[in-house]
């Protein structure tokens, strides 16, 4: 930089022609906004003392701030002001970039104008700004719009597959992310590392462990490099699936480890139960000299409030606070669980109560079932109200607070509740599960009829409930609320 700064100093010092000065300072600009070695402020500065900046300069200029975190805003500030002085059409380089950065900060409506501006342009049929525009919804979480786009596209490369099928797992379309990488496929298009993390990743949010062991199988058959992040994503996959064995050997497997897989095997461990094991893991982490982050401690607090280890979250709490790293909304509510599991109601209303920020509804709701199992009326009554005041549409606090009436035989205030919920119009989201089968994933919810083989499935439920009671299983109905018979 020290050496750019002399170069740049000798251009105004000496009487160039302005297009060789115009020439020179895009060079400085492209190299301070592009290079990992560069300034983006600096090529700021110099940009702004261009005489006539060409559209190479533009580009630098907005593709160098999208590059740079919390910086990618002015990638779109910069377009604006092209547009502004009614710059000559701008080329693809320039949309693709700009829509880039209206994909890192989620500007829809800015991404929405610069899709018009493609149109008038004449440059849609452009496979590099067609593959902008499929990343800027995709991101966005417009996935109808990112499959029209990618639909457009005549001949897709690896990047337009790996970005919608990562579309599709970002918004939990499971099967569609599955079903676009199977096409890909078929299409003869080889995926590569960022498309195999999406797929991953799919199959860890629908817990489809068939097809993930398959992508495994394939990877390791094509000798795919699995790097850090593949591995990382693969043991998320397994411990998600159920497989924390499996899991525990691709880690062990890693030869090198960052906070993150570190920390995806604690909360693998911690969603399993096993806290003694995570809490040893991230006595392991800490003895590896790899810095803890937020997403380790959730997993570490989990544990303890899984295994009800209530000396042992107080020691880490206080140790994050020790270290001065500021607890997020999630931090509180694992503790909050924690004490609430442990039957300290009180003091978990006490670490509420201290908090610099206000309690979320997820927060409250967990208070509200300490409470409930408690038969602690009064206190309950006080976190419904404000919850009921925070979300005044969900039905699952109306569920709550109704359970909480009737843990303690409060049956009129009980039927008071329900009775609202149904005046309100307020229903109840039924609850749903996903199983894999030959990989496809099937989704159920609780009391529809939606499925092509509900009547053959009910059926063997059927069978298969009889057969538990002649082995002699009785159900456990304590949690069963209703008023008893006179």
């Amino acid at each position: 930089m020290r050496v750019l700064r002399q170069i740049q100093a000798r251009l105004f010092t000496r009487p160039f022609p302005i297009s060789t000065l115009s020439f020179a300072l895009s060079k400085i600009v492209a190299f301070c906004a592009l290079s990992s070695l560069g300034d983006i402020d600096y090529a700021r500065r110099v940009f702004s003392r261009i005489p006539n900046p060409g559209i190479f300069s533009w580009n630098s200029m907005i593709r160098g701030c999208s590059l740079v975190e919390n910086h990618s805003r002015e990638s779109v500030y910069f377009f604006k002001r092209l547009v502004r002085r009614g710059y000559p059409c701008p080329n693809t380089f320039t949309l693709a970039f700009v829509l880039k950065a209206c994909s890192i900060i989620s500007a829809c409506e800015e991404g929405l104008q610069v899709h018009t501006r493609v149109f008038r342009s004449g440059f849609g049929s452009s496979p590099f700004v067609q593959t902008a525009l499929v990343n800027f919804y995709a991101k966005c979480e417009e996935i109808g719009l990112a499959r029209i786009a990618f639909d457009e596209i005549p001949e897709k490369n690896l990047v337009a597959w790996s970005t919608m099928i990562s579309g599709y797992a970002k918004v939990g379309l499971v099967n569609e992310a599955l079903g676009l990488f199977r096409e890909m496929q078929k299409a003869g298009v080889e995926p590569d590392e960022v498309t195999l993390v999406s797929v991953i990743s799919a199959c860890a949010g629908a817990g489809a462990l068939d097809i993930g062991r398959w992508v495994h199988a394939y990877m390791e058959k094509q000798m795919i490099d699995i790097d850090l992040e593949l591995s990382t994503a693969l043991v998320n996959m397994y411990a998600k699936c159920g497989c924390i064995e499996r899991a525990k050997k691709v880690f062990c497997e890693m030869p090198v480890k960052d906070a993150k897989a570190w920390s995806t095997m604690i909360v693998g461990l911690a969603i399993h139960g096993l806290s003694e094991s995570a809490l040893e893991t991230f006595s392991r982490m800490e003895e590896a000299k790899v810095k803890p982050n937020h997403v380790t401690l959730l997993g570490v607090l989990s544990a303890c409030a899984h295994g009800g280890l209530v000396s042992e979250g107080r020691k880490h709490w206080s140790s994050m606070l020790e270290s001065r790293i500021e607890p997020s909304m999630e931090h509180y509510s694992c503790m909050v669980d924690l004490l609430c599991r442990a039957h300290l109601v009180d003091e978990a209303c006490n670490l509420v109560e201290d908090m610099a920020i206000p309690p979320n509804p997820v927060i409250l709701r967990t208070l509200l079932v300490g409470c409930k199992k408690n038969k602690m009326l009064d206190r309950g009554e006080i976190i419904a109200e404000q919850l009921l005041e925070l979300e005044p549409l969900n039905a699952e606090n109306y569920v709550l607070l109704s359970s909480l009436y009737a843990s303690v035989s409060q049956w009129e205030k009980m039927s008071h509740i329900r009775k609202k919920m149904k005046d309100k119009g307020i229903k109840a989201v039924p609850g749903c599960s996903f199983i894999e089968v030959d990989g496809f994933v099937h989704e159920f919810a609780m009391g529809d009829q939606f499925h092509p083989e509900t009547e053959e499935l009910t059926e063997i439920l059927r069978e298969i409930s009889e057969q538990v009671r002649d082995f002699g299983h009785k159900p456990f109905i304590s949690d069963v609320l209703h008023k008893a018979a006179c």
